[in-house]
């Protein structure tokens, strides 16, 4: 099941307005992506269960003392992933997703942390398991990364972000590193969306057990719907921010805007909106918080 018309309709009028609003404001886009830095490395290494948390992680990336002792890795792995993360909004414009850009990203991730795997992918006798998945035999690795890629490059006619979500869904799938694919195959979202003009996405720690669950489901049924959903509803919240920012609204929490414009629904109803995007909200460190500008209507 692909993305929805209705959906579709939505994300094309909000890249439009984004578009229209972005022209000659790159310094504040270049400011909201370098602020959003420590929020996305902390849910991707938070998805694979390191204890890091997002104080934890922005203090490790300003370079400043830690109250706790953390792990040598864990310290490399915020570092190593937030140099990915500036380093493909820079690259993703040069050049089409492809296997030398791929292995470098997990150069520049793994490296430090166990050069013996960087760089490179799965070789004879390493196997890999996730959960009940046994990923396929390394000699398999990169033939189907290489028609991964052909097939996402080659789909002209399939929507893009349904494209992107079966790209992921088989990347993980094969799982062609030892260590690192997750972190790997979120970066590879977000270089596929920035290189077509869009902001990068955060898929959340707080929200991964829906996003774990599309990969049994394409597995299998091939079905990519709740890959499709979650970056759908990843990508309209990250267009809400930019645009909130660029029409130079004031940004309240939505607990505030509720209070303050007596919202006739309860708290809980009134976040399941910013949730399915039906409102323009969006989180910052874990809070969600709108423009004052919108006009809510029941």
């Amino acid at each position: 099941m692909a993305t929805t018309k209705p959906i579709k309709e939505r994300i094309k009028g909000l890249k439009e307005q984004y578009d229209s609003l972005r022209s000659g404001k790159e310094s504040l886009l270049r400011m909201i992506d370098e602020a959003e830095i420590p929020e996305s490395v902390y849910n991707s290494n938070a998805i694979e269960n390191s204890t890091l948390t997002l104080k934890e992680t922005e203090k490790i990336l300003l370079e400043m003392e830690v109250a706790r002792k953390v792990s040598t890795r864990e310290v490399y792995e915020a570092k190593n992933l937030a140099r990915v993360v500036e380093y493909i909004r820079k690259k993703s414009q040069e050049k089409e997703i492809d296997k030398e850009t791929i292995l470098l990203l997990h150069r520049m991730l793994i490296g430090t942390i166990d050069d013996s795997i960087a760089g490179r992918f799965r070789k004879q006798g390493e196997y890999v398991r996730v959960g009940n998945h046994v990923a396929p035999a390394p000699e398999h690795v990169e033939r189907m990364i290489d028609v991964a890629i052909s097939e996402y490059l080659s789909d002209l006619d399939e929507y893009f972000v349904d494209k992107i979500a079966k790209f992921h869904l088989d990347f993980e799938t094969i799982h062609p590193f030892c260590d690192g694919n997750g972190r790997i195959g979120r970066t590879l979202v977000c270089y596929q969306l920035e290189r077509l003009g869009f902001p990068p996405i955060i898929i959340r720690d707080k929200e991964k057990h829906i996003y774990y669950s599309a990969f049994p489901e394409y597995r299998q049924k091939k079905n990519a719907k709740i890959m499709e959903r979650v970056i759908d509803l990843a990508l309209m919240e990250s267009l809400h921010k930019r645009i909130t920012y660029l029409k130079g609204e004031t940004i309240i929490s939505l607990t505030e805007y509720r209070k303050k414009f007596n919202v006739p629904i309860t708290a809980s109803a009134f976040t399941n909106s910013a949730r399915r995007q039906n409102i323009p909200a969006f989180r910052e460190r874990g809070v969600w918080k709108i423009g004052e500008g919108f006009k809510f209507k029941n």
